[in-house]
């Protein structure tokens, strides 16, 4: 079975459509959202009617699901002048029902057994409180929280990966980033890199735990325009 894992889509419809047009062409079976459906871009109900369409198996909230959701005095916390006016004006655009959808009965974290996976928009400690995974010091938190061997998680906008070993050496760091997936960096910011091919596959060993920072659909934020999901393939266990 092919799962695709998709986050922060953040009503960008254009984006959407190319993902979904590449999960057709990859034959997926199912669908996994990681939250923030809404959000940022001018699309929102357009966004949640092709979420509803799809066989969603697991779904979690994301922050800008939750405050465009609640009530005009639900305290809308962490957001810049720009992305709070985008969330207001997100309120207006949606009806009872869409925005039953994306938080009514949706935690912030589930288990999914189906994939032995984690699901969660920012981080397994704290999910309410939206933090990030950025790098090995968030994934080693993460990974305290995290008793299945995959997690997926979103938010950050930055596609990341880490493996836990099950034993390593006295004294030295088990978890390690995942190469296939590192984003170069140039002062301080990440740099797109096009000599990459469009899909890293990585393989997943029996008895590691993984993390996987899925990144963005709807507004990368690695400098790369690209969207960003992943597609878990239980078969040949990638």
């Amino acid at each position: 079975m092919k799962y695709a894992i998709l986050s922060d889509i953040h009503s960008n419809a254009d984006a959407l459509e190319v993902v979904l047009a590449k999960c057709r062409e990859l034959k997926i079976d199912k669908f996994v959202s990681l939250g923030d459906i809404v959000g940022y871009n001018a699309e929102p109900r357009k966004c949640i009617a092709m979420c509803r369409e799809l066989d969603i198996i697991g779904k979690v909230r994301g922050n800008h699901d939750e405050y465009a959701a609640e009530s005009d005095d639900h305290e809308i916390a962490g957001f810049n002048v720009h992305a709070r006016k985008a969330v207001l004006w997100t309120r207006e655009q949606l009806d009872e029902e869409e925005k039953n959808f994306i938080i009514q009965n949706v935690p912030y974290r589930m288990a999914l057994p189906v994939i032995t996976s984690t699901l969660v928009h920012a981080t397994l400690d704290s999910p309410e409180t939206w933090g990030y995974v950025f790098d090995r010091h968030h994934a080693k938190d993460n990974f305290v929280y995290q008793f299945t061997p995959y997690c997926f998680c979103g938010h950050s906008h930055v596609p990341v990966a880490f493996r836990k070993r099950p034993v390593s050496a006295p004294g030295s760091d088990p978890i390690e980033e995942i190469m296939e997936w590192v984003v170069p960096y140039e002062n301080g910011y990440p740099v797109a890199d096009f000599t990459k091919p469009d899909q890293l596959v990585v393989e997943l060993k029996g008895g590691n735990k993984y993390l996987f920072n899925i990144g963005s659909v709807g507004q990368p934020r690695n400098r790369d325009p690209r969207s960003s999901f992943a597609v878990l393939d239980t078969d040949e266990r990638t």
